[in-house]
């Protein structure tokens, strides 16, 4: 019986693998190795930036590879547009606004879409609609577990 030929990934491959997203201090933003659960994705689904597609693109099964990518390639760069002024009472008597925290602000079509509250000062509080890794220099660390190239299944 032979053994089936490893394939690197390809813009058809589904992907098992783990991943470390490191800011330019050292600090660890997101990691499915931390948790012990791989990420799974197929090439081209959206889930990854195409730059972060790229940086997969011909890796084998087993392979570690480390990836540092500037702000326009990775989540962006912050975007002012994206930084709202909203009114203290726009949010209910049972939400507090305070610095940090992320809040999630029902959309027009149903969805929500995540904001971090920057500011409070007094009935202005100033949400932060951006990506929390926008404007960042990160460090992409990757283990590939499984590569499937769709053109092989059958």
């Amino acid at each position: 019986m032979s053994q089936p030929i490893a394939t690197g990934i390809t813009a058809n491959s589904s992907v098992l693998f783990h991943f470390t997203i490191k800011l330019e201090d050292g600090s660890v933003a997101d990691s499915t190795a931390l948790h012990g659960k791989p990420a799974r994705l197929r090439m081209g689904d959206g889930s990854l930036t195409p730059t972060f597609e790229q940086c997969l693109l011909g890796l084998y099964e087993g392979e570690s590879r480390s990836f540092t990518l500037a702000p326009e390639q990775a989540f962006g760069l912050s975007n002012p547009d994206n930084i709202y002024h909203l009114d203290r009472a726009k949010f209910g008597a049972d939400v507090e606004p305070k610095v940090g925290t992320i809040i999630l602000f029902d959309q027009p079509n149903g969805s929500e879409l995540p904001g971090i509250i920057r500011a409070v000062e007094g009935m202005s509080v100033t949400v932060d609609f951006n990506h929390p890794l926008a404007g960042h220099t990160v460090t992409f660390e990757v283990e590939i577990l499984g590569v499937d190239d769709e053109e092989k299944v059958h």
